[in-house]
């Protein structure tokens, strides 16, 4: 599918990523649902998204009569039959077996050309696509936290994925105002292969005690870092941040540099999940 067949996107999990991308693409012209199970969470998704745009109008980056147009592009459902459009692209949790369900099924309900985009951080996209019809039409599409703002698009393209595909997603990232890059299907891709360790050396530091952690953030803000590790997970979801780890070190065959923490899985079994519940590695409330 070209990028000219592309009238209606889907956006499956109001989160906070789900929530900045359906923005992005009311913002780009696109006529755009925002899907999730739980009822409580559109409104709070809504309420985010009139936030941002709000904040964008102060600082001069929309018009205030934008404000109304972008919000009539954008609906909200939890009826899973609502999910039928160009693109469909999945923010839910990062877990193989769940996204796969949810491709399964949103593939039976789609025609064999729309575009299936997932935005997962670490999981292989030929492995989500080997199980989907039409595999050919499975993408990654990796955006960064918090979508609205951070730039980078990470296209990512399995072994069956269509060219064409892989090109219409990119100009879809480029039209919603980020720089997309293309990338192979690999562990972590590019940006969270990279990345890994700044997190994973982070909480080692921690667990050894050589620093604690507002030690280590503020030495790292300090080389020139905008955030150290246990505030950028904190922001992240320490849930989220600890998923890929975990997804990370399955893919790279147990490789022990990339080990998940014990202090990270203490957080995670214990609900600190980062700002979102109000507790992480810092305490919000």
């Amino acid at each position: 599918m070209k990028l000219e067949n592309i009238n209606k996107i889907i956006v499956i999990g109001a989160g906070t990523m789900g929530s900045g991308i359906a923005q992005l693409s009311a913002m780009a012209g696109y006529q755009t649902v925002l899907f999730d199970v739980s009822p409580a969470a559109l409104p709070k998704a809504m309420q985010h998204i009139e936030k941002n745009l709000t904040g964008a109008i102060k600082r001069g980056k929309i018009a205030p009569e934008d404000k109304s147009q972008i919000l009539n592009r954008l609906t909200t459902s939890t009826f899973f039959s609502d999910i039928v459009g160009d693109l469909i692209i999945e923010a839910i949790v990062e877990d193989l077996r769940i996204k796969l369900e949810v491709f399964k099924q949103v593939a039976q309900q789609n025609a064999p050309e729309s575009i299936l985009a997932t935005n997962t951080s670490s999981i292989p996209i030929s492995r989500l696509a080997a199980q989907i019809p039409h595999p050919e039409r499975v993408v990654g599409m990796h955006f960064f936290n918090p979508a609205h703002i951070m730039k980078l698009v990470e296209v990512i393209s399995g072994v069956a994925t269509a060219p064409q595909v892989a090109t219409t997603v990119k100009q879809i990232a480029q039209k919603m105002g980020k720089k997309a890059v293309t990338v192979n299907d690999s562990p972590g891709f590019i940006v969270n292969r990279v990345a890994r360790h700044f997190y994973v050396e982070g909480l080692k530091i921690a667990e050894e005690r050589v620093a604690d952690i507002a030690v280590i953030d503020e030495l790292v803000e300090a080389s020139g870092f905008k955030m150290g590790p246990f505030r950028l997970m904190d922001l992240i979801g320490v849930d989220t941040n600890f998923a890929v780890t975990n997804s990370m070190f399955e893919s790279f065959n147990y490789t022990p540099k990339f080990r998940p923490n014990l202090l990270q899985a203490q957080k995670v079994a214990a609900g600190y999940h980062g700002k979102k519940t109000g507790k992480g590695f810092y305490n919000y409330t």
